[in-house]
This record gives C-alpha cells, structure tokens and sequence, in this order.
C-alpha cells in the first residue's frame, strides 16, 4: 500500500497533538473520568500515557537508537509530577509534540532507528505515532463527549497500517489469539460509504490457513461492515460499538467478532 509522505506524517502528529489538547481543555473534560474505551485508564492517564508514546520515540529517533530503549531512561515520560493539573499537562503535552515534530522533520523518513515490526527506519514511527494519537484522541474525545473527526487520508492508513500489524505479529510473534486467525474460506470486507474512489476506501482480508491476507478492494466476503469512514475505522480498532446504529454488519456478524477478539499488536 502508498503511506502518507513524511511530511504528512509530521503535519498530522502536530495538528493532533494539538486537538487532542483541545479535547482535555474542553467543558465535558474530567481529569479523573474513566475513559470508556479504555476503562483501565482515567483521562489524565490516558494523556500521561499517549504522550509518554511520543516522548519515548522522540528519544529514539533523536538518539538514532538501534535496540529497544526502556521508559524509565527517558526524561519525564511520565508527565509532570503533579497529579490532576491541567495546566501542567497541558504544557507537558505541547512541548512533547513540538519535541517529536521537530525530531522526526529533522531525521526525515529513512534514518536508520530501532523499531518493533520489521521497518528500521525513523518513518515508520512518524506512521506509528501519527495512528497511536488518531486512536487515543478517539478515546479521549469520547470521554469529553465531543465529536471525532479525523482527516480521510490519515483514517485509510490507519486501517492500512492496523491490518499489516496484525499481519506482522501473525507472522513473526507466537501469540495465541493472534495464531487463531487462520483457517480457509473466510474473509472480511470493509467499505467506506461516504468516501471518494479515488480514495479506495475498501478492505478485504482473509484468513487463510498460512495467515492473514489483506487488500484494498470490492470484494464479496463472509461478512462486511459498511458506514463513514471514521465509524469504519473506530468499529473496526474496537471503538464503537457494531450494534450502535452507526455502523451495518452483513453476512456473518460472528467471524467479525471473532476479529475483533483476537486482532492484536502481539
């Protein structure tokens, strides 16, 4: 599949960062509030979290690592040391994403770094951060309350990148859910209904008895989810509901569920 152009990459980690801000500041906004589609998290360590992310990648491809870097190496990963202040959040939350825009537009896309799936270079992470805060924005903008809206492009790759991760951890990780993707004559088809065809905004992915395989394409399947593309890319990373009136299952509702159960970063 065609990624995004780095600089496209950078463009979206700096406006999301940005939104996802917005998000914490809002009215409906509670530090302390469990976040729905992360009931394991508060808010507050939903961000702490998220930025965390950044701010580990904008260590390695600041410091051009080539193995894995422990969290506790990286300098104030956590968050600000004071728990419940907004304002301090806030400008820990800035100040990683100017870090992690200005460290990734200054490696550009093909400097060599360590990285967990296979691509070893500082644009895979640029990708990777740029889909780790148009998930987590979803999950914060749902426990604010306010509507989640993301750019049509960064949507498609989402989906793009979430299904070659599942492939890869299939591949290469021996995860038992992940191994339970298999078998042959099943397949998946997601089709974005409000999109251009230009955008091709249509998957298909099999389960075959060697792995998953998966295509951009409309296709007849064993089963096919149908709606907007944002509704499209949050059922489909577990974050709306199927049965909520936004998004149409056809065919065999049980091998989607089955997916979603088992679709996994390993």
């Amino acid at each position: 599949m065609t990624l995004l152009g780095h600089d496209r990459y950078c463009d979206a980690i700096e406006l999301q960062v940005r939104q996802l801000r917005d998000a914490v500041a809002s009215d409906g906004a509670d530090l302390s509030a469990t976040v729905p589609t992360c009931p394991e998290w508060s808010l507050e360590q939903l961000v702490r979290h998220t930025g965390g992310a950044l701010r580990w990648v904008e260590f390695i491809v600041r410091t051009r690592a080539q193995e894995n870097v422990p969290e506790d190496r990286i300098p104030l990963v956590g968050g600000p040391a004071a728990e419940g202040d907004s304002a301090a959040l806030d400008t820990w939350l800035a100040e990683t994403g100017e870090m992690l825009v200005g460290t990734l537009r200054e490696a550009g896309p093909d400097t060599r770094v360590w990285a967990w799936a296979g691509v070893l270079n500082s644009g895979f992470w640029a990708r990777r951060m740029t889909h780790e805060l148009a998930i987590h924005r979803a999950d914060a903008s749902l426990a604010a309350g306010l509507p989640y809206v993301v750019d049509a492009d960064v949507a498609v790759d989402a989906i793009d990148e979430w299904l070659a991760i599942v492939e890869f951890v299939q591949r290469t990780q021996p995860h038992e859910a992940a191994a339970e993707l298999r078998g042959p004559g099943r397949s998946i088809h997601l089709h974005a209904t409000d999109t251009t065809p230009e955008l091709n905004a249509e998957w298909v992915v099999e389960l075959t008895e060697n792995g998953v395989r998966w295509r951009r394409g409309h296709e007849k399947a064993t089963v096919a989810l149908r709606g907007p593309l944002t509704d499209v890319l949050l059922g489909f990373y577990r974050r709306l509901p199927l049965d909520g009136g936004r998004l149409e299952v056809l065919g065999e509702r049980e091998l989607l569920d089955f997916w979603l159960q088992r679709a996994t970063f390993g």
